[in-house]
């Protein structure tokens, strides 16, 4: 009887996170969310070659406020001549010492001219974005995909200084950039939010991108326990959301989000 009760109560609890959640998801997950977020710069190609190119550029200088993200974004996409594949596909070195110019934090002009010339090699050797993250098709745990995406990323000659901008989550990392452009390539369009550019990764592979905001609100809901933000945080919190909607578990990364941006007043 005890153990019936308590099943019970999880189902209350459960139906009544997912009723918080979902009307959360309904209010965020709209074109409006993009107007003050970094999503933005991939949304305004419909390409996805030059979608996918500048939204991972722009993911990985996603930290820190989201307004200098942008404008730092915008001016990356200046730098590419407003066509980033084709700027990456063609640049010479004329062109890449163009780049030195640039900075955003501790990613600068020497990382910059790193990662133009890896997704080219990533185009080149194995077709493209999205493949090298795949073997033989497959994906296996998003983990395993992060970890071979970044070993084929610094395959070829690099600065050992710019390997920190590639997360790994074997190493702890909780990939919060990855996971947010994963998020931004493979969900579905829509919403108007998420492009859904990428058809062999799903939604259902993706993991939750883990930050300052999604681990708060997650901490609060009883939805994540963990203490630290890593890549373990990232599967508990991803393991919950999947009780909700086991096929695309991280649509609720918006609500997560726009949920803990509302608290702070942002």
């Amino acid at each position: 009887m005890e153990r019936r009760v308590r099943s019970i109560r999880r189902r209350e609890r459960i139906s009544g996170l997912k009723e918080i959640l979902d009307e959360a998801y309904d209010r965020f997950a709209r074109p409006s969310f993009i107007e003050r977020d970094p999503i933005q710069i991939p949304r305004a190609f419909s390409d996805r070659a030059d979608a996918e190119v500048i939204g991972f550029l722009t993911a990985t200088i996603s930290w820190g406020q989201r307004k200098t993200i942008i404008t730092n974004a915008n001016k990356l996409v200046a730098l590419m001549d407003h066509a980033p594949h084709a700027f990456v596909m063609s640049a010479d070195a004329t062109d890449l010492k163009h780049l030195d110019r640039f900075v955003h934090r501790t990613f600068n002009g020497i990382d910059l001219v790193y990662f133009v010339r890896a997704i080219k090699h990533l185009n080149q050797a194995h077709g493209g974005i999205e493949e090298a993250f795949l073997e033989n098709g497959s994906l296996g745990t998003m983990a395993e995909g992060i970890a071979r995406f970044k070993q084929r990323f610094f395959s070829i000659e690099h600065p050992e200084r710019t390997r920190k901008h590639v997360a790994d989550p074997s190493r702890g990392s909780n990939a919060k950039r990855i996971n947010m452009f994963l998020r931004w390539m493979v969900r579905p369009a829509d919403r108007g939010v998420d492009l859904g550019f990428w058809k062999r990764i799903t939604p259902a592979d993706l993991m939750v991108p883990l930050d300052v905001h999604t681990g708060r609100v997650g901490r609060e809901l009883s939805l994540l326990h963990r203490k630290q933000d890593d890549w373990r945080s990232v599967e508990e919190l991803t393991a919950a959301l999947r009780a909700f909607d086991p096929d695309d578990p991280v649509k609720y990364d918006l609500a997560l989000f726009g949920l803990g941006i509302e608290g702070k007043g942002s």
